[in-house]
């Protein structure tokens, strides 16, 4: 485990201010370069430190917590190889949605920005005069973000194909999803709402209407039930070729939003958390006990994960964007950029990209802001206690003040900037991403 090394001054701060912080292994500069979410140096400046105290002696006096409460509550912050502050840095804590950084990781990791899921139309039967005589057959490949303007896109492309009625039935194989709605049955009777205009609802209709004008409404009818089938079977005719949204969009998405169902649909098309687990601690360079998983989504006080973990797999994401033509801000909300989601009513300074967690008692910030004295400030906080909106206020003032004591960022870091822009927002139901094969 790596311990901060106590200089003369920073113990002496330490010591005040009534916070056990232990000293640090010194490492080679080769270390870092080769394992750059090792902390190998000391921060000669005091602030990061002293302001962490003076951030835990608030939480007492402002009666958050009492002084026993202390030891619960985790910081980290480093900036390159130094280490700036360390409050049970090395101790796995229920990170809530902090866990959906380490899924973040494992997919980029395993599939690349780029990947698609494919999710195929088939049927066993034949086709004449716009009639299906036979199954409408899906096949997913764990479409997470399949939604109402997916279905409809698809549902468009088949009538183009002059599909118009199913004398079988609905048959749901693989992973599938209907908006984040995880069970095949109700999953595939939503799509098949969805596939008949005449069966819209009120939500539908709403959907729908963030589509491009002239966008058409499907009308397909489906006579018999929805059926599930565990095993795809021989002898089926592909229709259609649906293509998800890119990785790199969907996992901007599921941060913003901090969507549960993204996150534990991704951690079981990766091979579930043991997978993720060893994936995010092997690209991070940090010990798998530092990161304990139940799901990806971080449901759960069960799912722990140690401050530094965090800040390591952060370090590892931008490098992985930097190495795909990407940064950081393509994938996590980014405050100036994003007003959507989890970071909306937030107040961190311009150009944080960050990831918030919460749970019953459990609130928890990390992510990096630009600073000019100290560049990349890698951060990561996690409170334990019940009032959860006063954490955040006080996670976002600790924010502010350091940024302030080591200056504002003349500029906004390329590696912090999304590619797309402010408030961006994926093309759902794009046309283009459905093929036709059956035909061709």
């Amino acid at each position: 485990m790596l311990e901060l090394l106590g200089s003369g001054l920073l113990s002496l701060c330490l010591e005040m201010a009534g916070v056990n912080l232990k000293p640090l292994a010194t490492l080679n500069t080769l270390a870092w370069q080769n394992n750059p979410s090792l902390v190998i140096l000391p921060d000669p400046n005091p602030t990061g430190a002293l302001k962490t105290q003076e951030y835990l002696q608030h939480l007492v006096t402002s009666k958050l917590i009492d002084q026993n409460f202390i030891p619960y509550q985790g910081i980290w912050l480093q900036s390159g190889p130094m280490l700036m502050a360390n409050h049970q840095g090395n101790v796995p804590l229920p990170a809530a949605s902090l866990t959906k950084v380490a899924t973040s990781l494992a997919a980029l990791k395993t599939w690349g920005p780029s990947y698609q899921f494919d999710t195929l139309i088939s049927t066993n039967g034949s086709i004449s005069n716009g009639v299906v005589y036979g199954d409408l057959i899906i096949t997913a490949n764990g479409d997470p973000m399949f939604v109402s303007e997916e279905a409809i896109a698809v549902g468009n492309t088949l009538n183009k194909m002059g599909i118009k009625e199913v004398k079988g039935n609905l048959v749901i194989t693989g992973l599938f999803a209907m908006n984040f709605q995880r069970h095949p049955l109700l999953a595939g009777q939503l799509f098949k709402q969805i596939l008949n205009r005449q069966t819209w609802n009120r939500s539908i209709t709403f959907q729908y209407s963030s589509l491009p004008k002239g966008t058409g409404k499907p009308q397909i009818i489906i006579n018999g039930n929805i059926k599930v089938e565990y095993q795809p079977k021989t002898g089926q005719t592909i229709l259609v070729r649906h293509r998800s949204l890119p990785l790199q969009q969907i996992i901007k998405e599921m941060n913003v939003y901090s969507n549960n169902d993204i996150a534990e649909m991704l951690a079981e098309s990766l091979g579930g958390t043991e997978v993720v687990r060893s994936v995010a601690a092997k690209t991070a360079n940090v010990s798998p006990s530092e990161i304990l998983l139940i799901n990806g989504s971080g449901l759960g006080k069960e799912n722990k994960i140690s401050p530094r973990a965090v800040a390591a797999m952060f370090i590892a994401l931008q490098r992985e964007a930097n190495f795909n033509n990407l940064t950081l801000a393509d994938l996590f909300p980014t405050s100036g950029f994003d007003n959507r989601g989890t970071i909306h009513s937030r107040k961190m300074p311009t150009a944080t990209v960050m990831k918030t967690g919460t749970l019953n008692e459990v609130s928890a910030l990390a992510g990096v802001v630009p600073t000019r004295d100290r560049g990349l400030v890698w951060f990561t906080i996690i409170n334990r206690g019940s009032n959860i909106s006063a954490f955040r206020n006080e996670q976002d003032k600790f924010l502010q003040t350091l940024e302030k004591t080591l200056q504002v960022s003349q500029d906004i870091p390329a590696s912090l900037t999304p590619h797309v822009g402010k408030n961006y927002v994926p093309q759902l139901g794009a046309a283009n991403r459905n093929e036709i094969i059956y035909g061709g």
